[in-house]
This record gives C-alpha cells, sequence and structure tokens, in this order.
C-alpha cells in the first residue's frame, strides 16, 4: 500500500475522511470546503516541516495571479491542413479512434449523471440527451480552435449534481469560475494539488458506484457485463475501454445462455467495433 505516514498520503487521507463526513451531514459545499480545509492542513504541514518541498503537497504559492498565457497553439490546427488528406488510410483510422473514444467516454459519463439526476425514464432513455452529445461535440471543436485538452463531459460533475447543481444554471457558473481560475492559475496549482483534490475523486466514485444498485446482480449474463466494465474501467483508466469489455463479455454471455436472438444488427455491428478496438488496436 506504501506509506501510508508520509505527507501526501496522510494528507489525503486526512481529505477523503474530512469531505466525507461533510458530505454526509449534508454541509453546503461540502466538497468545496472539504478542498479548502485540506489545502490549509497541507500548507500547515508543509510550514512544520512535514512534506516540504513534496511537489505533491500544498504550499503558498510564489505569485497569486499571472497573465503570462501560452497563445502558441491557439489556431495551430490550421498548419496541419496541408498535411491532412497525404494519407487517407491513417486519417480514416485516426478520425475513428478519436470518434470512438470521444463518443463512449462521453456516453459512459452522461449516462449514469443523468441516472444521478433523475433524467432517465423507465425505458431507460436519458431527456436532452442529444442537447448534451451536442454540447459535448462543440466544446470539443473549441478547445481544438484554441489548442487545449479535450473538452469534454466530466463525471466530477457527480459531486455538484450530488449537492443539488441539475440545470444549466450550474454549468455557467462552474465556467465562469474556471475562467477565472485562469487569471489565479499560480495560486489554484499551488494549493490544490492531487493530495488535496484525491478527496474530490473518491466522493465522485462513491457517488458513481451508487448507480450500481440499479443493476440486477440477480442476472449473471447483465451482473458479469457490468462487473467486468466497472473492473477494466478502473484498471485501465478509459471508459472506452471499460464498455468494450463489458459489451465484449454481455456478447459471450449470451452466447452461453442462448440469448443473441434480442441482438440487433446495429448491437452486432458495435460488437464487431468493440473486439477490433480492443483485440487488433484500432
Amino acid at each position: 500500500m506504501g506509506n501510508i505516514s508520509s505527507a501526501p498520503a496522510l494528507l489525503a487521507v486526512i481529505g477523503i475522511m474530512l469531505t466525507l463526513i461533510l458530505y454526509l451531514k449534508k454541509v453546503p459545499a461540502a466538497v468545496f470546503l472539504g478542498l479548502i480545509i485540506t489545502s490549509i492542513l497541507g500548507v500547515i504541514f508543509t510550514l512544520f516541516g512535514f512534506g516540504t518541498g513534496d511537489v505533491l503537497m500544498p504550499a503558498i504559492p510564489g505569485h497569486f495571479i499571472s497573465f503570462n498565457f501560452d497563445m502558441s497553439l491557439v489556431g495551430a490546427f490550421i498548419r496541419g491542413f496541408g498535411q491532412l488528406f497525404s494519407n487517407i488510410p491513417s486519417l480514416i483510422t485516426i478520425l475513428f479512434s478519436l470518434l470512438f473514444v470521444t463518443f463512449f467516454d462521453t456516453t459512459g459519463t452522461l449516462i449514469p449523471l443523468a441516472n444521478q439526476c433523475g433524467f432517465i425514464d423507465e425505458e431507460g432513455n436519458a431527456d436532452g440527451i442529444d442537447r448534451a452529445f451536442l454540447a459535448d461535440a462543440l466544446s470539443g471543436i473549441i478547445g481544438a480552435i484554441f489548442g487545449t485538452s479535450t473538452l469534454n463531459a466530466y463525471v466530477e460533475s457527480a459531486t455538484g449534481i450530488g449537492l443539488g447543481g441539475r440545470t444549466g444554471l450550474t454549468a455557467i457558473v462552474i465556467g465562469i469560475f474556471f475562467l477565472l481560475s485562469l487569471v489565479f492559475a499560480p495560486t489554484v496549482l499551488s494549493l490544490f494539488t492531487p493530495s488535496v483534490t484525491a478527496a474530490a475523486l473518491v466522493i465522485v466514485g462513491i457517488l458513481m458506484t451508487i448507480q450500481l444498485k440499479e443493476v440486477d446482480w440477480n442476472n449473471m449474463v447483465m451482473a458479469s457485463s457490468v462487473f467486468m466494465t466497472t473492473l477494466m474501467m478502473i484498471l485501465t483508466y478509459s471508459i472506452t475501454i471499460g464498455i468494450s469489455w463489458g459489451f465484449i463479455t454481455y456478447t459471450i454471455a449470451s452466447i452461453a445462455t442462448g440469448k443473441t436472438k434480442e441482438f440487433s444488427p446495429i448491437t452486432w455491428a458495435m460488437i464487431i467495433v468493440f473486439v477490433a478496438s480492443i483485440f487488433l488496436g484500432l
């Protein structure tokens, strides 16, 4: 398990327990308060020489704001257009890979979040999911234009949903604070290190795991598929790979129980895509 008494590990454990207590006590903004308190404790630790100099520990920033933005990648995608169609097979492979990963990562994120919001009906359909996919797609395009990492839906939204944020107004407010964080990046990066943010991720994991109560665990086909999906997501750090293994497991279990007659042509096509993705690396 490693050295639990090391400063980063001990701070993370304290933060997790503290945030969990605040959340269970239904304290408003429990996760945010947990982050703030954990960060303050981490700074106190370093001031007393415990974990000083460790990059995983929060520290008082050298400067609090910065307007020194790296704009070198803004519009950089334009320079690649000249080579875009030079190798069509490679282009098709790249586009398929990006579409495959983005679509299923987003699906694996939006469905449980929608379920947590109560937007899933009795037939398993998510109300307004098409608009969420559209927003996610547009975000990816805009992010590429500005040269940032891919912008998409994240499961960390579960913490905000759990605290009552279930409308577009929540997203707008969060977006405004993200814009402000660009200026305060030195402060944010110095105070909110992985040892501090670990608590929020654990709470997110707990909230997502709660969704598993909807699974029919008496159905071995369904149970094995869900188990493999969850396990592979954890082991590979990839929602897409987890969904792929879940589909493959579901197919094998369905064949064993003679239930493949329920499969539609689209389902078989998806299975072929998942098998090719996992075993051929496409």
